[in-house]
């Protein structure tokens, strides 16, 4: 009878256990095409830019004025940046929701021009850009008629 009790409770505390493994689990968003492929990080932070990056949000965090701003928009200065191109530190070990705190920090690490001595691959394809075609034989031509 003893022995049953025994059981009975280690079973209690090992589901116990097992349940708060679980709810410990962090879900993170789809990454932007962009986005580095090793994937696994909730934030991004793009040293040559100062911003940083949030997966779950899809939003660009960045300091404007002295006020840290989330927008689903890059910060207008840098609307023709090529994200692919550019290096991105993927922070494995924030997991709060103000990644800006250690801002200093970052970009101490993390100066301009960082790249950790790779190229890194991107999530996603770079999606290509069409060519534009110029009709040169007709442009700017000009026909004179004197009504002959």
């Amino acid at each position: 009878m003893k022995l049953r009790f025994i059981v009975s409770g280690l079973f209690f505390v090992f589901s116990g256990t097992m349940h708060a493994q679980v709810g410990v689990a962090v879900k993170i968003g789809t990454p932007p095409a962009w986005g580095p492929a090793e994937g696994g990080s909730r934030y991004y932070y793009i040293p040559d830019i100062h911003v940083y990056y949030d997966v779950n949000t899809a939003n660009y965090i960045y300091l404007s004025n002295g006020v840290w701003i989330r927008s689903t928009r890059v910060p207008y200065a840098y609307r023709n940046y090529d994200f692919y191109g550019a290096y991105k530190v993927m922070l494995k070990d924030y997991h709060g929701d103000r990644p800006y705190d250690h801002y200093y920090e970052h970009r101490k690490l993390y100066p301009i021009g960082y790249h950790h001595g790779i190229e890194q691959k991107t999530y996603g394809e770079r999606p290509h850009k069409e060519i534009e075609h110029h009709d040169n034989d007709h442009h700017d031509e000009h026909h004179d008629h004197d009504g002959k």
